[in-house]
């Protein structure tokens, strides 16, 4: 099956002892489950930055301002509601200063609540004993490059 190429973005956001937020989703269509900063795809007439704040508002209702404006480009290839996505993402940073701040998901479509199962705030260490799947599976090597 050919892949659908999406432009997205994603959010790596850390908390005051960095620790980074993660959000576990089921995928409706074969029960498979990942973990993935917040994010989503770009729509039409939006930047990168401004569907980052978005997509964090919405996802976890986490103040967007704190995201700054550098990104690293990652190559990702996922599987989700049964289609094969591929292609580059921008994976920004957000970091506030407070230790695990309050996650809101109230800007969550009603389908898209059923299907995020939890949020967590992660250690860099703790990410490759998560149960499921990561995405992207090299996460770890981007928060190095993002926190560097």
């Amino acid at each position: 099956m050919d892949p659908v190429y999406r432009p997205a973005v994603r959010v790596i956001c850390f908390d005051a002892d960095d620790r980074i937020l993660l959000l576990h989703w089921e995928d409706p269509t074969d029960g498979s489950r990942l973990w993935e900063p917040p994010g989503g795809g770009i729509e039409p007439g939006e930047t990168p930055l401004e569907t980052a704040r978005r997509e964090l508002a919405e996802e976890t209702g986490l103040d967007p301002a704190a995201i700054g404006r550098e990104f690293v480009d990652v190559h990702r290839e996922t599987w989700w509601k049964g289609r094969r996505f591929a292609g580059i993402e921008q994976f920004f940073t957000a970091r506030y200063g407070t230790s695990r701040p309050a996650v809101v998901r109230e800007g969550l479509l009603e389908y898209e609540q059923s299907e995020l199962l939890e949020h967590a705030w992660v250690s860099l260490g703790d990410l490759e004993s998560l149960p499921d799947r990561l995405e992207p599976p090299n996460l770890a090597e981007v928060v190095r490059v993002l926190s560097s």
